[in-house]
């Protein structure tokens, strides 16, 4: 009965090997496809991020996005009332306009020039009490009212905008969407390699892909924040302003009511004003050569 008993297990066992088969060879066949268009993919957009030196993807071009980010930025300015401070508008717009510039000569005197001419830089003060600010991909800036607090001086403003200028000149706006269409082809694989499984092994399959992805987009996110803070700083030299006040921006705002309601830095899209304080006070130094070095070289470019 034992061996009987044996014998029905194993033939049990290459019956659902048998069984698998299938499912193994599309697993391998798919596995082999998307390491592929993963190569694929590095080799064709694959770049990287002046100063930082960071590596990118970007499945999306220039003449892909810009277009969509000027009219919705268009659309934004129709529906949201601007400022009607005359002196903050145009002190929020003359910090923007020298920012860019620096950003502007640096791109030319080193070989960007094609990309110089893609942005069209615009700076708006919006009336909200929200404490925020952003930039769209092509150079499209928004103030609100509600962060002027936080900024409490030009150089300040300063400290903000050469951050959000920095999401543009990086292109992590670009580089997001590639992110997300990398996810989706992921959620798709995973799919398509459960599609023989019982429901409840395909929810946990989802379950943690999705956490997995999500995880990885706010890693993501922090890396562009850290980035757009250095790269930032570097901006603001540049364009006559003082760093140290970047610093104080973050100061100012780990100050704010509330902000001790803040979520865990590993499940936050932003890294913690702690952390931020730390990173661009030590990164003063280097910006400031990185500033001397970059304005040299873009005086000696001009006059040649």
């Amino acid at each position: 009965m034992k061996r009987a008993y044996k014998i029905s297990t194993y033939k049990s066992m290459i019956k659902s090997e048998q069984q698998m088969l299938p499912f193994i060879i599309k697993f391998k066949h798919l596995k082999k496809i998307i390491s592929l268009l993963i190569v694929f993919l590095f080799m064709v957009s694959c770049s990287t991020v002046p100063i930082t030196g960071r590596k990118r993807i970007n499945l999306v071009s220039d003449a892909q996005i810009l277009p969509a980010s000027f009219a919705q930025y268009k659309g934004f300015l129709e529906e949201n009332k601007l400022s009607s401070d005359i002196a903050k508008t145009r002190e929020v717009q003359e910090v923007g306009m020298k920012i860019s510039r620096a950003v502007d000569r640096f791109m030319r005197a080193n070989g960007m020039v094609s990309e110089a001419n893609n942005y069209r830089w615009e700076f708006n003060l919006i009336e909200d009490k929200t404490v925020n600010a952003w930039c769209m991909p092509g150079g499209k800036v928004v103030f609100y009212t509600g962060i002027l607090s936080i900024a409490a001086n030009t150089d300040g403003i300063a400290g903000i905008m050469g951050h959000e200028v920095a999401h543009a000149f990086a292109k992590h706006g670009q580089e997001r969407m590639s992110q997300g269409m990398l996810q989706q082809a992921g959620g798709l694989a995973v799919a398509l390699g459960t599609m023989n499984k019982d429901p409840k092994t395909q929810q946990i399959w989802n379950q943690a892909f999705g956490i997995g992805s999500t995880l990885g987009m706010l890693k993501f996110s922090r890396t562009h924040e850290t980035e757009a803070d250095k790269l930032g700083m570097v901006f603001m030299i540049m364009a006559g302003y003082q760093p140290k006040e970047a610093v104080n921006v973050w100061i100012r705002m780990s100050q704010r009511a509330g902000s001790s309601q803040s979520p865990p830095e590993f499940l936050s899209t932003h890294p913690s004003n702690q952390s931020r304080i730390k990173v661009l006070n030590d990164y003063i130094p280097t910006a400031m050569a990185y500033a001397k070095k970059f304005n040299e070289q873009a005086a000696i470019q001009e006059k040649q």
